[in-house]
């Protein structure tokens, strides 16, 4: 909170020590100070509100928000009261409430221009674009200031941004803004403000980019071609001209143009760089070989005028082969190369590239950095083509050898280079362990990806800086099932800001699934204060912009607060965090029921944008040199996003059921939740049933997606959890678990003496989840981490089953537990009345449900005696014996990474085994 100013107002004085309390995070003595001041002086708001803000911080919500509510009905116009106020609602994330507090202080202060202005800036955090309008004016009309009218011009243009109806945003806001000004350039009263809204608002044209653009939008392609002709003739080199040049030459040629026009603009630009004594620019170059791939796209006979597309590589090659970025500007045009002139394009390229003398080793190395970029080049293009993944096992294993040789030799010329530098052999060795995960793929044997734990650590400690190396060093170990190593590795990424939603999923897909609780915990923990400080932070940038008169960013600031808002992996941490909580603590910290409550969860509110969500994942941050057909497709994104939103979706479903098998008492809010009745609560049994319903439907589409068995590339999207969710039979235990509530709710309407017929369904449901939760278990069977023949083979799969069982389990006990409840006051009450019958026979969903606990409890046994075998086993394995696929000696980098894949799936088992014991401990509550 911010230092209070010297003010003679006594209330100042005595509030004072409250606020020096909060400042310096001590809560308990300003709730105490509070609490002195309040028997005093009852009716000081301030305190009431600042105690609120001690108990907020203090984790008492519900106690800090009937405060708050007690001193808002006062409707205070205090100025201290009121920002006490305010700093209180935005750290209850309800911003909402600061619009009512400000709406009801301007009705009763009328003129005060702060109040208005307050009222305002509460609109725009809320995003409430109309209201605001009303407000800019309304604080216009009080004080006649520019920036205020302003204001009201810009909450119009946002209204037409965010219109879902564009006519109307064309016709009626747009239109509206622009007279607006207008009538202050005619009443000379315009400064820069207007200057700055009417070119927001008319879409100035002063940036010749932009106006090429504009150009495009409008089809105006005669206009286009010339701005781009004439842009292009004074700058050659830029390239975002080159695409719209020729986008509306071939708009012009359909329109009865000469095709020919454009060959000899590209030829013109091209004798200008080959008669230069200075060293030639790669655009022209680059614009040919563009030229001709669009000709042969229409089949257009010309393309030949421009030359052989193999020559003009080699050329380009010959000319910038030293650049790094010569790769990346040949692969987007290898597919010009016909299958058969692959190997003669490399050999031609190889010719040009200087190497020494072969050593002992029988390699020739490059002797300066140039040759070392030009010889790099000419492997990237190698295995762009395909010819890496053309070679065998044991061609592959010699290729290997040549680029590690290649990658060691090239160190000596990045002997002074500092700690932020790369290495300028760096990419020899990301090939390689590329190479190794090709040898991976092709075998299944996973003891190849190994070496890629030696080498990779080895380049970081050369080049620390280098992110391929550590993104590409995470992938492998999650494959390996060891996810310990990961979070240090994400952590020394450094991502920042908007990284955590782009690579975020990196971490948070793997974390739980290997049994890294923990891990998991603060791998959301990652993405989650980032999303949440964005929502603060970014109506703050709002503000700003509004107060500073840099509205032109506005829209800027709108757009990343929805991009984030509506991501994907916002609402997949989100969900996964809640379910997380739940399988840890939920009945062993605290109860079901009071989880829940603490996470405000509700079941008829479903809070995921799910028309509106966005696939913000980064999906390319992997250098890869890979060929087309082995490339991240557009299909593999849709497909991926599928998967991503069924099991999205599943999750969430389950989320929400457990949430209605807790006690009724949070009451949904009315804006959001279809199914409440007059009073407000939900009808509990249809909201359930509802859930399940869906959640059965989501199960057969999740059915119809694996079916599809879709293979993502290794630098490509991750599978979700929802295949193996699927084969492991996890997924239907689960819903036939939260299906047996529908059933145990109807057992609630008839007592136990008239319901023979449910109990024996029930009792066939207890026996059903039983089985299938032994079918689940008997699938983690098996080492996790065996050694055959001196090669290690991990088996990860056996380690998600095993995570798999234990959510499963949660969910069973949690049914198990709502059972118990239900069952001991109907017990209770059949026994009353066969007192009086002298009946002593005991229903069949009694013994149906002890003999459940009975074996859940053996089913826990089971487990925690395969655990613990498995930890005995783990630890007892001798992994500095292994051998390696071309390792003659086991590094110490290796040996570090092997203790790490130990350590990890021993952490993985114990937190596991601890969480399973903790749950076979709740057995005991089970009893009716």
């Amino acid at each position: 909170m911010a230092a209070r100013g010297h003010v003679q107002d006594p209330n100042d004085r005595r509030l004072r020590p409250i606020y020096d309390y909060l400042d310096n995070g001590n809560n308990k003595m300003a709730i105490q100070q509070a609490d002195k001041l309040l028997k005093k002086h009852k009716d000081l708001h301030c305190a009431k509100v600042l105690k609120a803000i001690g108990l907020q911080r203090t984790g008492k919500q519900d106690e800090a928000f009937t405060l708050a509510q007690e001193v808002a009905t006062q409707e205070p116009t205090d100025d201290n009261s009121l920002q006490a106020l305010t700093i209180l609602y935005r750290e209850m994330h309800r911003p909402e409430l600061v619009t009512k507090l400000y709406e009801a202080a301007v009705k009763k202060v009328p003129l005060s221009e702060e109040y208005h202005s307050h009222l305002f800036m509460a609109y725009a955090r809320v995003g409430e674009y109309k209201k605001m309008q009303q407000a800019g004016m309304a604080l216009y009309k009080i004080v006649p200031k520019n920036p205020y009218y302003f204001w009201s011009v810009m909450s119009l243009v946002m209204q037409a941004i965010s219109a879902q109806d564009e006519k109307l945003a064309q016709t009626m806001f747009l239109p509206l803004a622009e007279r607006m000004v207008e009538k202050m350039v005619k009443e000379e009263k315009i400064e820069a403000e207007a200057e700055v809204s009417k070119a927001l608002i008319r879409h100035s044209d002063s940036n010749k980019s932009k106006c090429m653009k504009l150009y495009q939008r409008l089809q105006r392609w005669p206009e286009c071609n010339s701005l781009a002709h004439k842009l292009l003739l004074k700058n050659p080199d830029d390239w975002q001209f080159y695409p719209c040049y020729f986008d509306s030459l071939f708009h012009l040629i359909d329109q009865s143009w000469k095709r020919n026009q454009g060959i000899k603009f590209v030829e013109d630009r091209i004798k200008g760089e080959d008669g230069k004594d200075s060293r030639a620019l790669r655009g022209p170059y680059l614009a040919r070989l563009e030229l001709i791939h669009r000709l042969r796209e229409r089949g257009c006979p010309e393309e030949s005028l421009l030359g052989e597309p193999l020559e003009l590589m080699v050329q380009f090659f010959g000319k910038f082969g030293d650049k790094p970025c010569c790769i990346t500007d040949l692969k987007i045009y290898l597919h010009l190369l016909a299958p058969e002139q692959h190997v003669q394009f490399i050999n031609r390229l190889s010719e040009a590239v200087p190497l020494g003398e072969q050593g002992e080793e029988g390699f020739a190395f490059p002797e300066d950095t140039k040759a070392l970029q030009r010889h790099l080049c000419v492997c990237q293009l190698s295995r762009a083509l395909g010819l890496h993944h053309a070679l065998d096992v044991e061609g592959k294993l010699r290729l290997i050898t040549e680029l590690k040789a290649h990658y060691h030799h090239g160190l000596k010329f990045g002997k002074t280079a500092l700690k932020t530098e790369l290495q300028h052999s760096d990419m020899y060795c990301l090939m390689v362990a590329h190479v190794y995960i090709d040898l991976w793929k092709e075998t299944g044997e996973s003891f190849f990806l190994l070496p890629s734990l030696s080498l990779l650590p080895e380049g970081l400690s050369l080049s620390p800086s280098n992110a391929q190396f550590k993104l590409l060093l995470l992938l492998v170990y999650c494959h390996l099932g060891a996810f310990e190593p990961v979070v240090d590795l994400y952590s020394s990424l450094d991502a920042k800001h908007v990284q955590h939603d782009t690579i975020g999923f990196l971490l948070t897909r793997y974390a739980e699934s290997l049994g890294q609780f923990a891990a998991a915990s603060q791998s959301c923990n990652f993405s989650l204060r980032f999303f949440h400080s964005n929502q603060k932070d970014t109506s703050e940038y709002i503000i700003q912009a509004y107060k500073y008169g840099a509205f032109e960013k506005i829209p800027e600031f709108i757009a990343l607060r929805n991009r984030l808002n509506q991501s994907l992996h916002f609402a997949q941490v989100r969900t996964e965090r809640m379910l997380l909580d739940l399988f840890l603590e939920a009945d062993i910290v605290l109860s079901l029921d009071e989880s829940v409550k603490a996470m405000s969860l509700c079941p008829e509110e479903d809070d995921i944008p799910w028309d509106t969500m966005r696939d913000n994942r980064d999906l390319t941050v992997f250098t890869s040199w890979d060929p087309k057909d082995r490339e991240l497709t557009a299909e593999h994104r849709r497909r991926s996003l599928e998967e991503e939103s069924v099991w999205l979706r599943l999750r969430s479903l389950t989320l929400r059921v457990l949430a209605s098998l807790a006690a009724p008492g949070h009451t949904p809010s009315q804006q959001n939740s279809e199914a409440v009745h007059e009073n407000g609560v939900g009808d509990k049994s249809s909201v359930l049933s509802s859930l399940l319903s869906q959640l059965n439907q989501t199960l057969q589409t999740a059915a119809q997606i694996t079916e599809k068995r879709i293979q993502y590339p290794f630098l490509g999207p991750p599978s979700t959890r929802l295949a193996p969710a699927l084969s492991s039979g996890s997924c239907q235990c689960q819903a036939a678990a939260l299906q047996l509530s529908v059933h145990l709710q109807e057992l609630e309407t008839v007592s136990l003496d008239e319901s023979s017929e449910l109990q024996t369904q029930i009792c066939n449901g207890f026996i059903s989840l039983v089985v299938q939760l032994q079918e689940i278990l008997n699938k983690c069977k098996g080492d996790v981490l065996e050694m055959k023949d001196s090669k290690l083979k991990t088996r990860p799969s056996l380690l998600e089953n095993l995570i798999f069982f234990v959510e499963t389990v949660c969910i069973v006990l949690w049914m198990a537990s709502h059972c118990a409840k239900i069952l001991r006051p109907l017990k209770t009450s059949l026994q009353k009345k066969k007192k009086k019958k002298k009946d002593t026979n005991t229903p069949a969903v009694v013994c149906g449900f002890q003999e459940l606990t009975g074996s859940l409890q053996d089913l826990l046994t089971q487990a925690l005696d395969y655990i613990k075998g498995q930890e005995t086993g783990v630890t007892a394995l001798k992994l500095a014996g292994l051998s390696l696929e071309g390792h003659t000696e086991v590094t110490s980098f290796m040996k570090a990474a092997m203790d790490k894949v130990q350590s990890s799936y021993l952490r993985s088992l114990q937190e596991v085994g601890d969480l399973l014991k903790k749950r076979a401990e709740t057995i005991k509550n089970l009893k009716i």
